[in-house]
């Protein structure tokens, strides 16, 4: 436990705090993050199909990446911007060091799928197969599978002056074939497009082989070997597969979103049609077909990435996802139900007898449905209140009890927010289905997410009307909550029922609410009184009072909130920082950080929860929140940041939660003064602390 501050060094003046040289790259932050992931797939203590799970997320992050985050640097480009950001790079700087840095990672990645993971995937009966390898009989087989289900779904498209270059989709892979024609002049050269098609399986299964053997070939060989049924009386010379991502970020001008709900529709049409921001091609592409592709794609070298490899590796997930082979994975568990909530049908009880904490994914996440399921069928309930951002889909138990009590003529009010990257399909069904049952549903706004998490059931009791809450960290979604470690809170305290009941007039009606007494709530009061936390902290330092600053979170990039953990540090304010992905604080540096630590676990599960924790002169203060310490999220979004006002709770999270986790040497990495990380190891004679199986088998009671 912090209790004492450290020596205050020397105070740097203010001024300094604006050097580039105390910032890292977002960006490269966020590479750093994928490096991480990268490094669980090549760490051989976990289960083979996990490493190759790591390598999918991976690549399906590095998607994400290059849809939002590319796409915004190159609009930048685009319009000519030249400001400098906080590490002091242009946008131009930033893609070429993104793209010097991918150069160095990509083939790692590579490296280890095609020398590691396949072989040992092959060695315990899983072979990924060129159609060349097999007998006549298994290719003869194959044909036919390809000319009953794949011939007539494929479209080959040529080019030419007849013939414009064709659309090529977003995350789409395609052939870039060569063909030659014998005319009268001679031979001539063409090219034609085909689409790898999406429908099918990229992973087609080949009969045969030893007993208890999966087989299968990639069906963009397989149609890279029947390119001649395709171009009938064309000689097809070669094939080379490539892959174009585009810009996905949504586009909503506040003055064009009067039906928000229309715009959003609108706006995912548009999605596939966004302008090309990556070319991926396969290793050995003649130059003049590469060239034809930039051109084409209107791309300059900068964004063209060669793959010696396998392309789309999100769609290793359908390996990772095989029946069987349990061996190879990490052992299933099953999350707990904590005591207190153990055969308990009056969950509203539970609640008025104490706050109650969860911690996902070890604790069950069936409280939280129950909590809306029992509301919805509970007589005294006589409103349920919602924000929802991620659901599970198109099952989701908590919008199905919603929908219920809707039916059941309770007042519902949800707010769905349509703009949850990715998500807006699902949420437009449900904003629809909601309406129908005769729920009141806000679609959110136009220049705000509303990334708030919470649940208000205002119930009528036998001594009169009591709010009932659940405040989280993480979504609505009993999937997620199976991967994510994320936190749950039930209370019916009066000071927050009156806090969360004004929030949602706000999100609701017209309230302008500028204040809220113990709630914070961007981007009305957060990021104020978050600022205000950091700066009594360097005061207690100052003043010889306790001083100290832990917190866990997703990302650090609020220049203001960096600027004040670097004063507090200054004043000698110990600061002890779990940040899973992009930090641009710079810790370490002389005079300005060298209070500060910043660690980043990547393991089994998404550390996804957010915890500030403040020791206030020896009156500590803890918080969970649905924020990380970002302008998105401080100033751009609705958010929530929730005291934990239970004292055994907010010891749990104290003394145990963060605790266990800053111990964590062995998927824990310390963030490096010059932006690098360096994973932590048990020294010699120490307990080695992995902080997800400590509480995972303290969940399973066998702790």
């Amino acid at each position: 436990m912090i209790t004492q501050p450290h020596p205050a060094p020397e105070t740097i003046s203010v001024a300094t705090l604006d050097d580039p040289s105390l910032y890292i790259s977002r960006e490269l932050s966020w590479l750093e993050f994928n490096d991480r992931v990268l490094e669980e797939g090549l760490d051989p203590r976990n289960p083979l199909l996990e490493r190759l799970k790591f390598v999918a997320i991976y690549g399906t992050n590095l998607d994400e990446f290059f849809m939002i985050r590319v796409a915004a640097i190159k609009q930048q480009i685009d319009a000519q911007v030249v400001r400098r950001s906080e590490d002091g790079r242009t946008p131009t700087e930033h893609l070429a060091a993104i793209s010097e840095r991918l150069r160095k990672s990509l083939p790692q990645q590579m490296r280890l799928l095609n020398e590691t993971l396949l072989p040992a995937l092959e060695r315990e009966g899983i072979r990924l197969l060129r159609v060349s390898e097999l007998d006549e009989q298994t290719q003869a087989a194959l044909e036919r599978t390809f000319d009953e289900t794949v011939f007539p779904v494929l479209t080959p498209l040529a080019v030419d002056s007849g013939h414009p270059f064709p659309y090529i989709s977003n995350l789409s892979l395609s052939l870039a074939v060569e063909l030659e024609e014998a005319t009268r002049d001679g031979i001539e050269l063409h090219f034609a497009r085909v689409k790898i098609p999406p429908t099918l399986s990229r992973f087609v299964p080949v009969e045969g082989g030893a007993p208890g053997e999966r087989q299968f070939v990639l069906l963009e060989d397989l149609i890279a070997r029947h390119l001649d049924v395709l171009f009938p009386g064309m000689h097809v010379r070669d094939s080379y597969l490539f892959r174009v991502t585009r810009d996905a970020d949504l586009d909503l001008q506040e003055d064009e979103a009067d039906d928000l709900l229309r715009a959003i529709e609108s706006e995912l049409r548009r999605r596939r049609f966004g302008e090309p921001v990556r070319l991926e091609i396969e290793r050995g592409m003649p130059e003049y077909m590469r060239d034809f592709l930039c051109n084409s794609l209107e791309l300059e070298s900068v964004d063209v990435y060669e793959i010696d490899g396998l392309m789309a590796l999100s769609d290793l997930w359908q390996v990772v996802g095989l029946p069987g082979y349990d061996q190879l994975r990490d052992e299933p568990f099953m999350p707990a139900i904590p005591k207190r909530l153990i055969g308990v049908t009056d969950i509203f009880a539970q609640i008025r007898d104490g706050d109650i904490l969860l911690q996902h994914p070890y604790d069950s996440f069936d409280p939280v449905i129950q909590f809306v399921s029992r509301a919805a069928e509970d007589p005294k309930v006589l409103a349920i209140k919602a924000t929802l951002y991620r659901t599970s889909g198109k099952n989701s138990p908590i919008v199905r009890a919603l929908l219920t009590a809707a039916e059941n003529e309770k007042q519902v009010a949800v707010i769905i927010e349509l703009k949850a990257r990715f998500d807006e399909e699902n949420n437009i069904e449900w904003a629809k289905r909601l309406e129908r049952a005769g729920a009141h549903v806000v679609y959110g706004f136009a220049n705000q997410k509303v990334h708030a998490k919470t649940l208000l059931v205002v119930r009528e009791d036998e001594d009169g009307l009591r709010r009932y809450m659940h405040f989280g960290t993480g979504n609505y979604n009993e999937k997620t909550a199976l991967l994510y470690t994320d936190l749950s809170l039930f209370t019916c305290r009066p000071e927050l029922g009156v806090d969360d009941t004004q929030l949602f007039n706000a999100l609701t009606g017209f309230s302008k609410v500028t204040d809220y007494e113990d709630l914070w709530v961007a981007p009305v009061t957060l990021h104020r009184e978050l600022i205000v936390r950091i700066d009594r902290e360097t005061e207690h330092a100052r003043a010889g009072r306790p001083a100290g600053i832990r917190a866990k979170l997703n990302a650090i990039t609020e220049t203001e909130v960096v600027r004040a953990l670097y004063r507090a540090s200054q004043a000698g304010v110990p600061i002890d920082l779990l940040v899973r992905g992009m930090c641009v604080l710079r810790p370490g540096v002389p005079g300005v950080s060298e209070n500060i630590r910043v660690r980043s676990i990547v393991g089994r599960f998404l550390e996804h929860s957010r915890i500030y924790l403040f020791e206030n002169g020896g009156n500590r203060e803890t918080h969970i929140a649905s924020a990380d310490w970002m302008g998105r999220n401080l100033d751009r979004r609705v958010e929530l940041s929730v005291p934990v006002l239970d004292p055994a709770v907010a010891e749990r999270l104290a003394s145990h939660i963060l605790t266990v986790l800053l111990a964590d040497n062995v998927k824990s990495r310390e963030l490096q003064e010059d932006g690098s990380y360096v994973r932590l190891h048990a020294a010699p004679g120490e307990m080695p602390v992995d902080a997800q199986r400590v509480f995972l088998t303290q969940a399973q009671g066998l702790g």
